[in-house]
């Protein structure tokens, strides 16, 4: 595969018993860019996200990161594949248990073997990076706003440096202004630490503002591809009626 590439699904197909969810689904993640990943709800959208993840196996078809197929590696492997990536889960899923800090360095402990003094510092690290307060790091996420758990997220999936970060409904349940914010901040992220993003989403000010390309899951596969230009003038029903249907953008890209 090229380097060209962070990530490559070709003839994907996943089901559970005997509901097939996605079916012969190829698609590309460029290094680099930001890629917006929309679809209705239930369609498959997580599932896929889980695939690439490891979480979930597929039936037929292949998942490539960096070049090397995912089914190819032995558990060694895959733990060194896992180090390269980070997740910012929906809702941020931060363990309820553990402060900003200590959640901050659970991947630390997982995969690296670090001093505590260290691991507080790059902890803090990351606290700064996502713009929390140095004061967040010793609340516990019942503690915090929404926008705070976001950020506190954030900082757990840039834990470990990765080179893709992937973004489950980032800006779910913040406010506009929130979520702009947040928007901003994924971008100077992504173009200061030269981040793939791949961003699962349904926020059009989202897809408008940060995403260089756009892919639409509709009929258990990829409809569309393509910069928001290319998207707006796919024909299928579903790409038309989520981005020119009554909820969408009164605006040109």
């Amino acid at each position: 595969m090229s380097d060209t590439y962070a990530i490559r699904a070709r003839g994907i197909t996943i089901g559970f018993g005997e509901k097939i969810i996605l079916e012969n689904l190829d698609l590309d993640v460029r290094r680099g860019e930001v890629l917006g990943f929309v679809g209705g709800s239930g369609t498959g959208k997580s599932v896929l996200t889980r695939a690439i993840l490891g979480l979930v196996k597929q039936r037929a078809g292949t998942i490539e990161v960096f070049g090397q197929d995912l089914a190819g590696l032995n558990l060694e492997q895959h733990r060194t594949m896992e180090r390269r990536w980070g997740v910012l889960f929906q809702h941020g899923a931060l363990f309820s248990g553990l402060t900003v800090r200590q959640n901050i360095q659970v991947p630390m402990r997982e995969y690296l073997n670090l001093s505590q003094s260290l691991m507080d510092e790059l902890a803090m690290l990351k606290i700064r990076m996502v713009g929390l307060n140095p004061d967040a790091a010793d609340k516990f996420p019942s503690e915090l706003s929404g926008g705070m758990i976001k950020r506190a997220a954030l900082a757990r999936a840039l834990a470990l440096d990765p080179e893709i970060v992937f973004l489950d409904e980032p800006t779910s349940g913040l406010d506009p202004i929130g979520a702009a914010e947040f928007d901003e901040l994924i971008r100077t992220l992504q173009k200061t630490l030269g981040l793939t993003v791949y961003m699962v989403t349904h926020d059009l000010d989202s897809l408008y503002s940060i995403c260089d390309r756009i892919a639409a899951l509709a009929d258990k596969r990829i409809v569309a591809e393509g910069t928001l230009e290319e998207i707006l003038n796919v024909p299928h029903p579903w790409v038309q009626s989520y981005f020119h249907g009554a909820r969408a953008r009164a605006r040109g890209p």
